[in-house]
């Protein structure tokens, strides 16, 4: 899947400027072309969903959070050609309809004898996701900040002998994405105690947009390949140009167009584009079982029955020798199928059926993190604060014997 790499944040007592971006843009999200459907694995299963709707209310769009105080640096497009060696080729490392996305090295402002690595994603004139996308970016990212979304550095918009330039600069996300780590183009894959980090993780990310703020954001574009991997293994959420705004108060969902990628997003949304934190909620759920199985939602290259993640690992649910079935060979077996169990369990709350019935991403947070903590597979790839793990029993395993229900087999009251 082509796509942009993204990170975000709330800034706590560092210096800040006021200097905001507020552009006017009639451009709008568009489904990607038919030959980057026939990508294999996982890359088929992210083609955009751009469906019909009216547009969003004003009071939704984030043009409003650009009068609020920002520390975004502005870049001279000058400066990202030389830390990207002129945005050479051998420095790419993203490609997808809005541009590419390049590795470069700039002098650290703290201190100009050290330097850093960062993330350029040069914005395609003729890319699907265009100016309104990049404006979101940077109202969003300027003034959200958090441990588990990928960090803005700043932006880049100016002319010169082509045209505008629109450039975001990210912190350097050295690991790639989650879905690069489940596909099989990389020999080695995700070992289970990292999989669980970064369930908790991307969880608490989506919590915090959710539930952290004096305002609420909706990802509407959560799946893996926006899930980032830093040198530690941390993951953080990346790539907002699709994020809307909450409803306004007394309101119970936003209406907008149908967007996101196929497989990941809400049927409700898709079927009547109006979009609550629920959505977000399903995605995590989807996102679960491919953390599960290895497999990405929709592939079209798998034997009939196969292609869709979710109605293919419906049936090995409620058995316990049929659930093995469904989680991911590369493992070898070297994972823990009670927490591998226990994930499913909240991963079937988050797919509810009815929204309503959906737990909210701090509830989920919660869930994820007793099966974190009680979990006694240590990853090699993480440090070792991760084999700190505290134990936990009492109420809480009385508490998973009611998620996974009677002689281990989990309640089946989703999709």
């Amino acid at each position: 899947m082509k796509c942009f790499y993204f990170n975000s944040k709330v800034k706590n007592g560092e210096p800040k400027t006021t200097k905001s971006v507020s552009m006017q843009s009639s451009t709008s999200v568009s489904m990607t072309t038919e030959n980057e459907m026939g990508k294999s694995g996982s890359e088929s299963s992210s083609r955009n969903v751009s469906d019909f709707s009216s547009n969003s209310s004003t009071k939704n769009s984030f043009a409003v959070m650009s009068q609020r105080q920002s520390n975004l640096r502005e870049f001279m497009f000058s400066e990202l050609k030389t830390a990207t060696k002129n945005f050479s080729l051998s420095l790419m490392i993203g490609e997808g309809g809005f541009g590419c996305v390049y590795r470069g090295t700039i002098r650290n402002s703290e201190d100009s004898h050290k330097k850093i690595d960062i993330a350029v994603k040069q914005l395609n004139r003729r890319g699907f996701q265009g100016h309104k996308e990049w404006v979101t970016e940077v109202n969003v990212l300027g003034v959200v900040e958090h441990q588990n979304l990928v960090k803005l550095l700043g932006y880049c918009a100016e002319d010169d002998e082509r045209g505008i330039q629109r450039l975001l600069i990210y912190e350097y996300m050295p690991n790639r994405s989650v879905q690069d780590h489940l596909s099989t183009r990389f020999q080695t894959t995700l070992p289970w105690a990292t999989r669980l980090t970064i369930a908790r993780d991307a969880a608490r990310g989506l919590a915090f947009l959710h539930e952290g703020m004096d305002f609420q954001i909706i990802f509407r574009d959560f799946k893996s390949s926006n899930i980032l991997l830093d040198e530690n293994w941390n993951s953080k959420l990346s790539d907002f140009g699709l994020a809307r705004l909450g409803p306004s108060d007394g309101l119970s969902h936003v209406s907008t167009a149908v967007v996101g990628t196929i497989g990941y997003a809400a049927p409700e949304y898709i079927q009547t584009g109006r979009l609550t934190v629920k959505s977000d909620v399903w995605s995590y759920g989807v996102f679960l079982y491919e953390l599960i199985t290895g497999r990405c939602p929709l592939d079209r290259n798998r034997p009939k029955g196969e292609e869709k993640l979710l109605e293919w690992v419906r049936p090995h649910i409620s058995d316990l020798k049929k659930f093995r079935l469904i989680i991911d060979p590369r493992l070898n077996g070297k994972y823990s199928i009670k927490s591998a169990h226990k994930l499913a369990a909240v991963a079937n709350k988050c797919l509810a059926r009815q929204p309503k019935l959906r737990p909210k991403m701090s509830e989920v947070m919660e869930m994820v993190n007793m099966i974190v903590e009680s979990s006694d597979m240590v990853s090699p790839q993480l440090d070792s604060k991760s084999s700190n793990i505290s134990k936990r029993d009492g109420w809480k395993r009385r508490f998973f014997d009611v998620i996974s229900g009677d002689n281990g087999c989990l309640i089946w009251r989703t999709w």
